[in-house]
C-alpha cells in the first residue's frame, strides 16, 4: 500500500530536521504517571493546573515541583526529576480531613468546562475545589458543587489561563447552572434536595457521581489582657476551620491555631483573616495601651539645718529624696541625672554659699519620666536649708583684733639696712612689735581670710631721690620678712616704697610729739634740744595698714625704747646714704 503524499512529505520533513541537528520538542520530554488515593485528586506542576491525576501527563525533562489537591484532604507535595523518553511513576496518598459540612447551603453547576480546575474565592492552587467534570449535571448519578449561601468568586483554569472568572451568588436551596463559555450564571432553579440534607462530608465520590461540600470558613481571635500599661505584654489567641490562609494585620502569615504574645506601643486593633475556598472570617480584638505614668517625688523631712564655724562643720542634717516613676521606660532626677523608675537617695545640706552670715536656700528637685508609648511625666520637690556660716572666732574677738592690731609704726636707724646688710636695721624692740603683730594677725586671719597687711616704707629727706627709693625698698622687704617669718602668708602681705616723698613736716612731727603719751613735759622740752634730728628720725619708718579696716599704724617715735639710742644714732654712711 502506497503512502499518502502528506506522509511522504511528514516523513521528509522529519528526515531534514534531523540532518540540520534539530530535535522534535517531544524527544526532550518524560512522562508523569501519578498513582494517587484519592483517584480524583487533581495534579499541579510548577504551580499550573494540568488534570486529575488517572492520566500520565507529559512534562519537560528535568527537575519539577507537583502538588496534589483535593477537597476534604490535606495536599501533598512532591519534587519530581523527569527523564526525557521515560515515565517517572509516584505514588502519593492525600490525608482526608476529618469532620462534616452543614448547611445553609446552595448548589453549583459548571457546564463546559470538561476537566479543567475549579477555584473558589481565590486564585492560587490552595483554593481549588474540583474541576469541571465533577461539578457538570445534577442527573441520577449526582456531580454538583455544594456551597455556604452567599457569594463566592469562582475561577476555571486550563492550565495558567483563565477560561472564566466571575462573581456568583448562591442563595440558600437554590442550584445556579453556570455556562463557563456562554458568559456565566445561565439560571437559578430551586434546590430542594438542600432542604432535606443535614450533613455532608466534604468529599464523596462515586461511579460517575462527585459531590463536593464547601465548608464554610470560621474563625475566633481574642487578646488577653485586653489593657494593659505600656511595656507589659497581651496574649493573641486564634483559630480558624475552612481556611488554606491565615494572617494577622501586623504579624503577618500565620498558622491554622496558635497564640503569639505582642508588645504595643499603643492602642492597636488586630485583625484576623481567615481566607479559604467558604469564604472569608475577618474577626478583631484590640489591646488597649495605657501611656500614662504614675509618678512620685517626695522629700522627708522638707526642711534641714546647716551650721559651720569656720571650716568645720558643726550641724549638717541630710534627707531622704524618695521617687517613684511607674509605667517609665527611662528617669531622670535632677541634678542626680539618669535614675531608675523607683528609689531613694540621701542628700545632705550642702549650701551653696561659703561667705559668712546666715543660710537661707531652696533645693528643687524634678522628677522627669517618659516611656515608649509617649507618655511622660514631670514632678518637682523642695528641700529648705537654714542655718549659719560663722568665723572661727566670735565677732567680739574680731572686733578685740582689729583694736590690737591698731599697732604703732616701725622705725629704722640711718641708712639701715644697706646693701651689704640687707638683714639689718631692725633693732630688738621693733622686731618685738613685729612679733607681737604677726601672733595677732595670724589669728586674725582665722575669723578674716580675706585680709592682708599694706606695709608703707619711708626714708628721711636726706640722700638723693633713687638712693631714698632704693632704701624705702629694703625696709619693707625687710619687715616683710620679719612677718613672714612670724607665720604670716607672704599672699596676706603687700609692699610700698615711697622713698622720701611723702616725708613728715616738722609741724606733724611737733604734733606728734606733743600727743605721744609716752613723753612727759620734761620730755618733750629735752627732745627740742635736738629737733632736727627727731625731725629725720620720725620720717626713717614703716607704717602698716590693715585691709579690713583701713586703719593704719600710729607715728609714736619709741622715745622709751631700751634702744632709742641705737635708732638715733648717726652711722658713719648717714651722710651719704647709701
Amino acid at each position: 500500500m502506497f503512502k499518502s503524499r502528506q506522509a511522504i512529505l511528514l516523513s521528509v520533513l522529519g528526515m531534514l530536521l534531523l540532518l540540520v541537528g534539530v530535535v522534535p520538542a517531544s524527544a526532550q520530554e518524560g512522562k508523569l504517571k501519578v498513582r494517587a488515593n484519592p483517584r480524583e485528586a487533581y495534579l499541579f506542576v510548577d504551580g499550573q493546573a494540568m488534570r486529575d491525576a488517572r492520566s500520565a501527563v507529559r512534562l519537560s525533562a528535568g527537575q519539577h515541583k507537583i502538588m496534589l489537591y483535593n477537597y476534604g484532604y490535606k495536599p501533598a507535595a512532591r519534587d519530581v526529576s523527569i527523564t526525557a523518553g521515560k515515565t517517572t511513576t509516584i505514588d502519593v496518598a492525600l490525608e482526608s480531613i476529618p469532620g462534616t459540612v452543614n448547611g445553609p447551603w446552595g448548589a453549583v453547576t459548571i457546564e463546559g468546562v470538561n476537566r479543567n480546575a475549579v477555584l473558589l474565592n481565590g486564585k492560587t492552587p490552595e483554593y481549588f475545589v474540583g474541576h469541571g467534570d465533577e461539578f457538570n449535571h445534577a442527573w441520577l448519578w449526582k456531580q454538583e458543587l455544594i456551597v455556604p449561601a452567599g457569594t463566592h468568586q469562582l475561577t476555571v483554569l486550563d492550565g495558567n489561563k483563565e477560561v472564566w472568572s466571575g462573581s456568583v451568588n448562591v442563595p440558600a436551596n437554590q442550584r445556579v447552572v453556570i455556562d463557563a463559555h456562554k458568559g456565566g450564571v445561565r439560571k437559578t432553579i430551586p434546590w430542594q434536595r438542600g432542604e432535606q440534607l443535614k450533613s455532608l462530608p466534604p468529599f464523596k465520590a462515586g461511579q460517575a457521581s462527585a459531590t463536593v461540600a464547601v465548608m464554610p470558613v470560621s474563625a475566633q481571635f481574642s487578646a488577653a489582657p485586653a489593657q494593659i500599661n505600656c511595656g507589659e505584654s497581651a496574649k493573641l489567641s486564634w483559630s480558624s476551620s475552612g481556611a488554606v490562609e491565615n494572617e494577622i494585620s501586623g504579624i503577618g502569615k500565620v498558622a491554622a491555631s496558635g497564640d503569639q504574645a505582642v508588645q504595643p506601643k499603643q492602642t492597636t486593633a488586630y485583625t484576623l483573616t481567615a481566607a479559604g475556598p467558604g469564604g472569608k472570617a475577618t474577626p478583631s480584638a484590640t489591646v488597649d495601651v495605657n501611656s500614662g505614668i504614675q509618678a512620685s517625688l517626695g522629700v522627708s523631712p522638707t526642711e534641714i539645718r546647716y551650721h559651720r564655724k569656720g571650716d568645720k562643720v558643726l550641724e549638717q542634717g541630710s534627707a531622704t529624696v524618695t521617687w517613684s516613676a511607674s509605667g517609665a521606660d527611662t528617669a531622670s532626677l535632677d541634678p542626680f541625672g539618669a535614675v531608675s523608675s523607683s528609689g531613694t537617695q540621701t542628700v545632705q545640706a550642702t549650701p551653696k554659699k561659703s561667705d559668712l552670715g546666715p543660710v537661707d536656700e531652696t533645693v528643687t528637685y524634678t522628677l522627669k519620666a517618659a516611656n515608649a508609648c509617649g507618655g511622660s511625666e514631670t514632678r518637682t520637690a523642695a528641700l529648705h536649708i537654714t542655718g549659719t556660716i560663722e568665723p572661727i572666732i566670735s565677732v567680739e574677738e574680731t572686733t578685740l583684733l582689729e583694736t590690737r592690731l591698731a599697732m604703732n609704726s616701725v622705725y629704722f636707724p640711718t641708712a639701715l639696712p644697706n646693701i651689704k646688710e640687707p638683714d639689718g636695721g631692725l633693732v630688738a624692740s621693733q622686731q618685738s612689735a613685729l612679733t607681737d603683730l604677726a601672733t595677732g594677725f595670724k589669728r586674725y586671719l582665722e575669723a578674716r581670710p580675706e585680709a592682708h597687711l599694706i606695709i608703707q616704707a619711708h626714708a628721711d629727706r636726706r640722700g638723693s631721690k633713687a638712693s631714698n627709693q632704693a632704701l624705702s625698698e629694703r625696709r619693707s622687704a625687710r619687715v616683710k620678712q620679719a612677718l613672714i617669718d612670724g607665720g604670716i602668708p607672704a599672699g596676706a602681705l603687700e609692699t610700698v616704697a615711697y622713698g622720701s616723698e611723702q616725708n613728715l613736716s616738722e609741724e606733724e612731727v611737733k604734733q606728734l610729739v606733743e600727743n605721744n603719751p609716752n613723753l612727759d613735759a620734761a620730755g618733750r622740752k629735752k627732745l627740742m634740744k635736738n629737733w632736727q634730728a627727731i625731725v629725720l628720725a620720725n620720717n626713717r619708718r614703716v607704717d602698716v595698714m590693715l585691709s579690713t579696716t583701713k586703719q593704719q599704724s600710729t607715728r609714736y617715735f619709741p622715745f622709751n625704747a631700751e634702744d632709742f639710742k641705737e635708732l638715733m644714732r648717726e652711722h658713719a654712711a648717714a651722710a651719704k646714704k647709701k
